[in-house]
């Protein structure tokens, strides 16, 4: 018999913005029983979500049962920027760069997969398109070094023969309404995400087939010949099958212990912006932004459609092994997001922000996911290094079909990795990447 006990649940410190501003969920439905499937899946974001997917299409009579913690869309998948990036987006670099010519297109081809793989899902499952906006994105410079990397960068692109388009100053103040950019760099590739309102829809299209159950976090997985009993509080799944599609949480079941990065990044959301104030903003009602620096200042203005007309900030990083962010973190990151929001939108000066909130990535040392079998008949869909949206779906497509033997592109993209790198000790490992961290926030801090 083989017995695995979480060490840690999920711990989420303020609100899930993108859901708080749709409105309330559908009714919860929790695991009471004891229950059977062909496959129980732990994690209901864009990787669990995905391996159901692609199981029912490879095995449509398979009964799944998928497992969250929480509620739907107010765990990680609840708490990113929505941007679900087809290009290179390496944020280890010093402009997202990856890894050279080959290694990008074939990263291109995998991330549009993806793309290609959560639009067929809005077509079926009837999710409204503002959820999913092909809008692409900017890469956005407010120095002269930052506009040098968005230069590298685009004569990166030219050699994929990826298309892009450079922004001055005046065409990134019509997009934006903020006189703080010098340029941009114009990718058409990227689909902005309303996240919680793609993922809560697609939970709601899959349960036409698939048991989803909330509030049920998994304390214990529990193997005894070939079956595995998933433990939650009330009850418990017994499956043939696992896919663990909880990130960085693999390593509370004591799976790639000493090897994931525990990150926090953090965002803040205005309230919904009154006429007077959408009229000293003008600009574009839909954008969305990342820095030429990795580590600089990711910004979002959505409309009526998505929730709000509303403006998201997002910047400030903590690496935390205990996987979980303190008030003080929350606090601090919410006094940079003022800054920088009024450092680009002086005329809105004063503007409270309604939300602040962390969001957990994992990361690893060499950047590779985790995504395979890691115990007999349990797969992971893991480690998605900051790139949730398209990479939590690619892990949960590829670890479906490697649970089902299916053979694939994806599957062997990420069985092709190597393994994640060990870290150093604590807490000589925390110090030193937050030491780092905080470096690269001062360098890119106009960014």
């Amino acid at each position: 018999m083989t017995d695995r006990r979480a060490r840690r649940l999920p711990a989420h410190r303020g609100p899930a913005a993108w859901s708080e501003i749709l409105g309330p969920q559908d009714p919860l439905q929790t695991l009471e029983s004891d229950e059977t499937a062909d496959f129980a899946i732990v994690g209901a974001g864009f990787a669990g979500l995905a391996a159901a997917r692609r199981l029912l299409q490879i095995e449509p009579r398979a009964r799944i049962v998928v497992l969250e913690a929480g509620r739907i869309a107010e765990g990680a998948s609840g708490r990113n920027s929505g941007f679900m990036i087809d290009l290179p987006h390496d944020l280890s670099s010093e402009d997202y760069a990856g890894k050279g010519v080959e290694a990008d297109r074939a990263l291109i081809a995998l991330n549009r997969q993806a793309i290609a793989f959560a639009e067929d899902a809005v077509e079926e499952y009837g999710i409204d398109r503002n959820f999913f906006d092909k809008a692409g994105k900017v890469n956005a410079a407010a120095s002269a070094p930052a506009h040098r990397r968005n230069l590298a960068y685009a004569g990166h692109l030219d050699r994929l023969a990826e298309p892009s388009e450079m922004l001055d100053d005046r065409q990134m103040r019509e997009w934006t309404g903020s006189s703080h950019y010098l340029s941009g760099l114009y990718t058409p590739g990227t689909v902005m995400l309303q996240p919680a309102g793609y993922v809560r829809a697609l939970a709601k299209g899959l349960r036409q087939s698939v048991r989803i159950l909330e509030n049920s976090p998994v304390r214990e997985l529990e193997r005894s010949g070939n079956c595995w009993r998933v433990k939650t509080p009330r009850g418990t799944v017994s499956a043939g099958r696992i896919i663990l599609a909880n990130n960085g949480h693999l390593e509370s079941f004591g799976y790639a212990r000493r090897r994931l990065m525990h990150l926090f990044l953090y965002a803040s959301m205005t309230p919904e912006l009154d006429s007077r104030a959408l009229g000293m903003l003008g600009g574009r009602p839909r954008w969305g932004i990342t820095p030429s620096d990795p580590m600089g200042t990711s910004m979002r203005r959505i409309d009526t459609t998505q929730g709000g007309n509303r403006i998201l900030t997002r910047t400030c990083a903590t690496v935390r092994p205990g996987m979980a962010a303190s008030a003080r973190d929350v606090e601090r990151a919410a006094r940079v997001h003022r800054r920088k929001f009024e450092q680009r939108f002086p005329q809105l000066e004063g503007l409270r922000q309604e939300y602040s909130w962390a969001g957990q990535l994992c990361l690893t040392l060499n950047a590779v996911a985790v995504m395979g079998e890691v115990d007999e008949n349990v797969f992971a869909a893991c480690v998605q290094n900051g790139l949730g949206t398209v990479r939590g779906t690619l892990t949960g497509i590829g670890a479906a079909e490697f649970a089902c033997g299916v053979a694939s592109g994806i599957t062997r993209h990420f069985t092709a990795e190597h393994p994640p790198r060990r870290l150093p000790p604590e807490p000589f490992a925390a110090i030193g990447a937050n030491a780092w961290i905080r470096y690269r926030e001062w360098r890119a801090k106009d960014e």
